[in-house]
């Protein structure tokens, strides 16, 4: 058990280093050099590099620094392994690839907008899957939270605003301001999607002779929990088993690819579930 969680979570901190890699191209590749500026801590460390060409790594290291040590005093806040991780490998990686990168990957600003607020979006997302964090404007959005009753999703989406708008009195250019908000809803819908997508659920039902050996892949090898069910056939009226599955969307390779070793003539049926709450889903809620 102790060498399958090592293993477990070894995959984990790697796919995290890969997201926060990712996120970095983003930033580092298209976003920052094109002279964007997005949100949050990330969006407002560009702002001096633009400026004043301070290193955008450390001073987003400097800013998170800042912002957790005013979380613990104010609330206690603990921010976790992977969350430590997150900031430091986030800003090494950002200070490392804006030395690599001699301006934007690519020349036009919207291309440049596109790409990299998906790749940024999208590293965000794994990030966060992973339970890992690169910090920034969300610990502040918990504090100014404990004092005022406004919304922590309003609070980052006003401390986003803010921060792009406020380019414009610096760079005085409209064009580059909007493309900040293109930006910043661009990486908003790609953190949706993976996250919506890893937390996607789907519910399958078996009907096979070999039932029994199928449902015993699925616990001990799948790890999946099975519901056995009594049915009987409409035109046969012959009496049947049926296998009830609920699993992640992603693990549903797994699933068929055990029905279909063990029995490829097995009838299957699988539709996506709007919600599954209860022990190992979602809590219930009134």
């Amino acid at each position: 058990m102790i060498k399958q969680k090592l293993i477990r979570e070894g995959k984990s901190y790697v796919v995290l280093t890969f997201a926060l890699f990712m996120a970095c191209v983003g930033w580092a590749g298209f976003i920052i050099p094109s002279g964007i500026v997005g949100g949050g801590v990330t969006g407002l460390s560009s702002i001096f590099y633009l400026l004043w060409g301070w290193d955008v790594g450390v001073t987003v290291l400097v800013i998170n620094v800042v912002l957790v040590l005013l979380a613990i005093k104010i609330l206690g806040f603990s921010s976790g392994v992977k969350s430590v991780y997150g900031i430091v490998v986030f800003a090494a990686f950002l200070s490392f690839l804006m030395t690599k990168f001699d301006g934007p990957v690519v020349k036009d600003s919207f291309m440049a907008t596109l790409i990299g607020a998906s790749l940024a979006g999208s590293g965000a997302g794994l990030i966060f899957v992973q339970g890992g964090s690169t910090g920034g404007t969300d610990i502040l959005a918990m504090i100014i939270n404990k004092y005022r009753n406004i919304s922590l999703g309003r609070l980052l989406l006003m401390m986003d605003v803010v921060i792009i708008l406020s380019s414009y009195f610096v760079f005085h250019d409209i064009e580059k301001v909007m493309y900040g908000f293109i930006a910043m809803a661009i990486y908003g819908y790609s953190i949706d999607m993976v996250i919506s997508g890893n937390k996607s659920t789907v519910q399958l039902f078996i009907i096979s002779k070999k039932y029994q050996e199928i449902s015993n892949q699925i616990v001990h090898v799948a790890g999946k929990g099975v519901t056995i069910l009594d049915g009987v056939g409409g035109y046969s009226g012959e009496e049947k088993k049926i296998l009830m599955v609920i699993a992640k969307k992603r693990t549903s390779s797994v699933l068929f690819r055990i029905i279909r070793d063990i029995d490829p003539d097995s009838f299957v049926t699988m539709g996506t579930v709007a919600g599954v709450y209860g022990p190992g889903f979602e809590e219930i809620r009134a």
